[in-house]
């Protein structure tokens, strides 16, 4: 097989444009597009020419023979997918669909939240000529959480930020950053000024418990442990306790890996990475040896995908263990169910930190008068209800983000939505990402969320159905410290500057005021250009 998609595929498709022979799959408009963990390359129709390896933003494509010891069993999940799936009525060439003809010369819409839903947005955008984009985010900072919730040990999932760079230099494009819609502006505001309003606000808090105990110092969300290690600046001062040998995460989706890994993982390995300093330097005193985490449901129903698994399993100097699984491998097995088998067969080595991935068990009651002293459970299976309590002094509970309502947008509490048609809440107003389809999906998938949402928009338009703006260009920042393009690309080599230095990707700003001295040091204006052609996108 002469290229194989790795653990980092993000799911944008921009491989799936650039082949030539179109031998990757499943693509745009397919019945499984959007809905597999990765992308997959056909062996026997791969001409080995390297165009997906030009075209993918995170590095996820490689030749068979650069694989690593940790990636060969990509190669025959690669493989293994076209036994299920040959899709023997594929066209011989990739196909790239029409392009819709719309003026859109003087069209500006705003784009709330500058994470990939609000990029993607705006690039879909700014295809057409005269479109002006402003995007706004109440950080001082863009990629939401593709700089904030990637694991620091993920930089090639990170790489995705050059695709951003790229949609930042259009022209029309800008960034009306430290800018909270409702507080330094006004939903009105934004109507006023413009066409169309994208809210691509993503879902910036976590699911409950509701259990007992759940108040307690040392139980905390893992959204904000994440947002923490990765230097989000509302999370810059937290500080969590680290003092006891075992923590247990409740949830078994990619995050609670991600946690699961980040706490047992040799600070020297991180000092690499862009992690928060503040973390690192907690992490080095870290008593930390086991991390526990917990599912409610069977090992075939665990929500972390297969990609992720296959890098868990390859971890060096860290045990992953299995608790409590069959004698037997179950007749319906699975490739997620077959490694889990196998880590249930490995032998612990003596001193070595673990994670122990523990099947069927829900948490009852977290126990501790003045913080977290343990974790009650109950087994979930009909034949071992049993309760226990497990010593630890730190549960993150990792079970789903969910979305803040909008002011002045319908919000359906129950799915955590803004309800929608394609993206149109009514004609001028939209959501995409997550704000319109809940917490699921890759980083990829937002860009045909924000194609969808983007073609409701230019429906409207052509319709005569948006009403102009009041007159004049945009209102300026509602207040001072507002950060335009410059002042992020301010920060952004301030940070890359540092890292430079101490060999690192970069190293965060995490202060609020930081972030803000650094926006003031840099240059006003944008250089103008693009960092690369949509061809490559």
């Amino acid at each position: 097989m002469p290229y194989v998609v790795t653990r980092s595929c993000c799911v944008d498709a921009s491989c799936v444009l650039a082949c030539p022979v179109n031998c990757i799959h499943p693509a745009p408009g397919e019945p499984d597009f959007g809905q597999t963990e990765m992308l997959y390359v056909d062996p026997r129709t791969c001409v080995d020419c390297g165009a997906c390896t030009t075209a993918c933003p995170v590095d996820a494509l490689k030749p068979h023979t650069k694989l690593t010891d940790a990636e060969l069993p990509f190669l025959e999940l690669n493989r293994g997918y076209y036994d299920d799936h040959p899709h023997e009525d594929r066209a011989p060439m990739a196909v790239v669909p029409p392009q819709r003809r719309t003026s859109a010369q003087g069209l500006r819409v705003a784009v709330v939240g500058a994470g990939p839903a609000g990029l993607f947005a705006a690039d879909e955008l700014l295809r057409y000529p005269g479109v002006t984009v402003t995007v706004h985010d109440r950080l001082p900072t863009p990629y939401g959480l593709a700089r904030a919730g990637v694991a620091p040990d993920h930089q090639d999932t990170k790489q995705v930020a050059r695709l951003f760079r790229a949609v930042e230099s259009q022209p029309g494009f800008s960034y009306r950053l430290n800018t909270e819609i409702g507080r330094d502006l006004r939903h009105e505001d934004l109507l006023r000024d413009h066409h169309a309003v994208i809210y691509a606000v993503g879902a910036a808090t976590d699911r409950r418990l509701g259990i007992d105990g759940e108040e307690l110092p040392g139980s905390a969300s893992a959204t904000d442990f994440v947002a923490w290690y990765n230097g989000h600046p509302d999370h810059s001062a937290t500080r969590y306790a680290l003092d006891g040998e075992r923590a247990v995460v409740i949830g078994n989706g990619n995050v609670a890996l991600d946690v699961a890994r980040v706490l047992t993982a040799d600070p020297d390995s991180l000092s690499r990475t862009d992690i928060s300093d503040r973390a690192l330097a907690a992490l080095r005193t870290s008593r930390i040896r086991e991390v526990v985490v917990l599912g409610r449901r069977g090992p075939a129903e665990a929500a972390f995908t297969l990609p992720e698994l296959l890098a868990l399993a390859a971890l060096d100097g860290v045990d992953v263990l299995v608790e409590g699984w069959p004698a037997d491998l179950p007749a319906d097995a699975t490739p997620k169910t077959e490694i889990l088998a196998g880590l249930a067969a490995r032998t612990p080595v003596p001193g070595r930190r673990r994670i122990v991935l523990r099947f069927r068990t829900r948490p009852v009651r977290i126990v501790g008068d003045d913080r977290v002293t343990g974790l009650t459970v109950e087994g979930t299976a009909h034949d071992t209800r049993s309760v226990e309590t497990i010593d630890t002094s730190l549960v993150l509970r990792a079970i789903g983000y969910r979305a803040w309502p909008v002011p002045g947008l319908p919000f359906d509490g129950t799915t955590g939505t803004v309800p929608h048609d394609r993206g149109r809440v009514r004609p001028g107003v939209y959501v995409a990402g997550w704000i319109k389809r809940g917490p699921s999906g890759f980083i990829g998938t937002n860009k045909s969320c924000a194609q969808e949402t983007v073609s409701a928009l230019l429906d409207d338009l052509e319709a005569g159905l948006l009403t102009a703006p009041a007159g004049g260009d945009p209102a300026p920042g509602a207040h001072p410290d507002a950060v335009d393009l410059g002042g992020w690309r301010a920060i952004d080599e301030q940070e890359r500057a540092e890292g430079r230095l101490q060999g690192r990707p970069r190293v965060k700003i995490v202060d609020r005021e930081a972030l803000l001295a650094a926006a003031r040091s840099g240059p006003a204006s944008r250089p103008a250009g693009r960092l690369f052609s949509r061809s490559t996108r």
